[in-house]
């Protein structure tokens, strides 16, 4: 999502964001996050007095709102398609889909924000490790509740949710390495039946 779409300290969080998942937490400097975000660099001090800690820690929790603002809006695609199309390997397809479109757009630069902020600063910062944990939490959240709307069951939503999100993590790994989206195309072509035998057979 553009960071010029939003005001000014958003757009500083927005543009943390992109900046992280492309470059990683190390290479993303202060003066690159207020370039990007076409800000004064005294903007940064002005809406993050805690420095690049603060403005990294509230980038991966935009990052995790924004992840399951996709969910919601995947599932509502789904309901208004309605049939064959509204069930879990529909919304597995979908999330693949914009993934896989994300990463050949960017010729595969883009990874993800939670991850990179885990993989650089989750040993050294346990406020990043909590961030991501609580935005991995928050993108499972409506993921479970989206697999219990297309009727499985609660007592599988979640794991499944986790497996999901681990899956989709691992292909964008691959996919980055190998610059192709044939991890994307083999998970979901092995977890979408997964997801459907999951259905409450009433619901079939």
């Amino acid at each position: 999502m553009p960071a010029s779409e939003h005001g000014p300290r958003e757009r500083l969080v927005v543009s943390a964001a992109q900046l992280i998942r492309r470059d990683g937490v190390g290479a993303t400097g202060m003066r690159d996050v207020a370039e990007h975000a076409n800000a004064p660099r005294g903007s940064l001090q002005h809406y993050f007095p805690g420095g690049k800690e603060q403005l990294v820690n509230e980038a991966v929790g935009w990052a995790g709102r924004y992840a399951a603002r996709r969910v919601t809006r995947h599932l509502d695609a789904l309901d208004a398609l309605g049939g064959q199309e509204r069930r879990p390997s529909g919304l597995l397809a979908a999330m693949v889909r914009q993934w896989t479109v994300e990463l050949t757009a960017t010729d595969y630069t883009f990874g993800c924000t939670i991850a990179a902020v885990t993989i650089d600063c989750a040993e050294s910062s346990a406020p990043a490790r909590v961030a991501a944990a609580t935005a991995f939490a928050g993108w499972q959240a409506p993921l479970t509740a989206a697999l219990g709307e297309l009727c499985i069951p609660a007592a599988r939503a979640s794991s499944l949710a986790t497996l999901v999100i681990s899956s989709l993590e691992g292909a964008l790994l691959i996919a980055r390495a190998e610059q192709s989206v044939r991890a994307f195309e083999a998970m979901n072509a092995e977890l979408g039946p997964l997801l459907d035998a999951a259905v409450a057979p009433q619901s079939r």
